[in-house]
């Protein structure tokens, strides 16, 4: 009996950790594919691969190493990516990125001195970046208030009374009022889904390196994976007393977003804010079974693969603005962490807000989108305005 109940907990908090992992973000996922050039197909093939990929990663880290490590997409990159527009190249330019920065995990794994070289570049201008990346997507909610005021409403208020009394659901309980949205909408009109369409089938693309995206997206994406993705990701487990497998964790990570790039995955990582729920209390007193919760984890994110083909159908056929608004409730309390980041170094602000303001202008030079202008610029501002004084 009190094994059974000492199960119970682990088993419960996987389940939590897979559900809040998948449902408070796979809209921005969508969202992130599609701006770089996806069709609806590739865009729920890529959704499946990364959900698949992670699954199975969660799985092999758990059997292996008995502590309760988890993965996911890159949430910030795929935002990213939603701020960015269709590269040189079009889709097979950004499936091409997105294998380069799966070399660029693995090798940061391989080679100890290209982490190093990731962890000093200042974390006010990476979250900078982050946040000037988020911002148009954040405004997306309360834009949508002007076009479809009647559809949007309901969600937002969903949204926020969940996050006063269920902070950790707000954004699935988000979803589930906009999938009803959806559906009293498909209703009204009449739309008949095939349902064929609901299973999810994997689009193979051949990848091509084209210069500017792998400088304008892969670049970008390498960098706010690490330094938003794993590098919190390992601080949160070990704030719960667990050392990351720092070397095999990134070769999974990194060795799974170059697998799935050629079906539309654009990363996968550490789970960072979703990696507590596993390991922290909530997953049980035995500190040595929290293991099993993310292995329920990655069990059921390979269950959730299943369901992600119906998902991207009836997400596809919602009003015009709607799954944006998810998206971008889903991203609020993310930006609010980056902006408070970017700022909260006096001697940094200069810098921190040339990067945020670059990133959000939506500047793109020779083909080159605005998240990496944002860093060199930042850098720059950095360098010329922000350096020590020298002590007498």
């Amino acid at each position: 009996m009190n094994r059974q109940s000492g199960l119970h907990e682990p088993v419960l908090a996987g389940i939590v950790t897979a559900l809040v992992g998948f449902t408070s973000s796979f809209a921005v996922v969508l969202a992130g594919l599609r701006a770089t050039g996806a069709t609806p197909e590739q865009a729920a093939s890529g959704l499946l691969a990364l959900t698949a990929v992670v699954g199975l990663g969660i799985v092999l880290l758990a059997l292996r190493y008995r502590i309760p490590v988890t993965l996911s997409w890159s949430t910030p990159g795929a935002a990213l990516l939603a701020g960015a527009s269709v590269p040189a190249g079009g889709w097979p330019a950004a499936v091409g990125a997105f294998l380069v920065t799966g070399l660029l995990v693995v090798l940061t794994g391989a080679v100890p001195w290209l982490g190093s070289l990731v962890a000093r570049i200042p974390q006010h201008l990476a979250q900078a970046m982050l946040a000037g990346v988020l911002l148009p997507l954040c405004l997306a909610p309360f834009q949508s208030l002007g076009t479809i005021p009647l559809l949007v409403l309901p969600v937002i208020l969903v949204w926020l009374a969940a996050s006063a009394l269920v902070p950790k659901w707000a954004v699935p309980l988000a979803l589930v009022a906009a999938l009803a949205v959806i559906g009293l909408q498909l209703a009204r009109h009449g739309t008949v889904i095939d349902p064929s369409s609901l299973t999810p089938a994997p689009v193979f693309t051949l990848p091509v390196l084209e210069p500017a995206a792998v400088v304008g997206i892969a670049l970008p994406l390498y960098v706010v994976t690490m330094a938003s993705q794993n590098l919190p990701g390992v601080a949160v487990l070990s704030s719960f007393g667990y050392r990351t497998p720092w070397r095999p964790a990134l070769a999974v990570t990194g060795v799974g977003t170059a697998v799935v790039a050629p079906f539309g995955g654009h990363a996968v990582n550490l789970a960072a804010l979703s990696a507590a729920l596993s390991a922290g209390e909530g997953a049980g007193e035995d500190r040595d079974r929290r293991w099993i919760a993310a292995l329920t984890a990655g069990f059921s994110y390979l269950l959730l693969a299943g369901a992600s083909g119906a998902l991207v159908v009836v997400v596809g056929a919602a009003p015009a603005g709607l799954v944006e608004a998810v998206a971008g409730l889903a991203l609020i309390g993310t930006m609010a962490t980056a902006v408070t980041a970017s700022f909260s170094d006096a001697q940094g602000r200069m810098s921190g807000a040339v990067t945020f303001l670059l990133a959000a202008s939506g500047l793109s030079v020779l083909g080159i989108g605005g998240a990496f202008w944002a860093l060199v610029g930042g850098l720059a501002v950095r360098a010329t305005l922000e350096r020590p004084t020298a002590r007498p």
